[in-house]
């Protein structure tokens, strides 16, 4: 996944039910910028309408509560530093199903003593779940914390493993 440079902008907004609550998903007019969970105060002042990005990022975003997405392709345009969109960036080849240590994400940096750099760059992100944030856990494997709630990412984590052992069957499963 591609993480494209932008600056904040002032787009357009969707808002989306979802089994974790409503959604606001936010775009600039040539890639999504924002996830936000209900619980969230949306920083960025947003028109409400309707893109086909927002619905494709709407129609992606079922698939995967579904259990028939493990993977988003959308264009992103996270605004952040050069560090942050790194840690991102890496946080999306975390597989599917799969967790990683704060630690882990800094050493496949390449910046092994940066776990606490990475936990607040995590802690930034502003596509959470498109970005999986929710796939880093702390040292001793431990949730921590999460924009959307603790409760949130143990949810998200829980849908990811039923559906790789089965427990979720997903009848086309759609990949990257």
């Amino acid at each position: 996944m591609r993480l494209l440079k932008t600056k904040p902008y002032k787009g357009l907004a969707l808002m989306v039910d979802s089994p974790v609550g409503l959604l606001k998903l936010v775009e600039n007019g040539s890639a999504l910028t924002h996830l936000y969970f209900h619980k969230e105060k949306a920083a960025e002042a947003a028109e409400t309408g309707q893109s086909p990005l927002l619905l494709q990022a709407a129609g992606q975003l079922a698939e995967y509560f579904e259990g028939r997405r493990r993977s988003f392709d959308l264009p992103l345009a996270p605004f952040g530093t050069e560090f942050q969109r790194r840690v991102w960036a890496e946080l999306t080849c975390i597989p599917y199903g799969e967790t990683r240590f704060y630690s882990q994400v800094a050493e496949a940096l390449g910046q092994g003593g940066a776990s606490r750099a990475v936990g607040q760059a995590n802690n930034r992100n502003p596509l959470a779940i498109i970005i999986p944030c929710h796939r880093v856990l702390g040292r001793d494997g431990h949730l921590t914390g999460y924009a959307g709630g603790l409760e949130i990412k143990e949810y998200l984590l829980k849908l990811e493993a039923d559906v790789c052992n089965g427990r979720i069957r997903a009848c086309d499963l759609t990949e990257d």
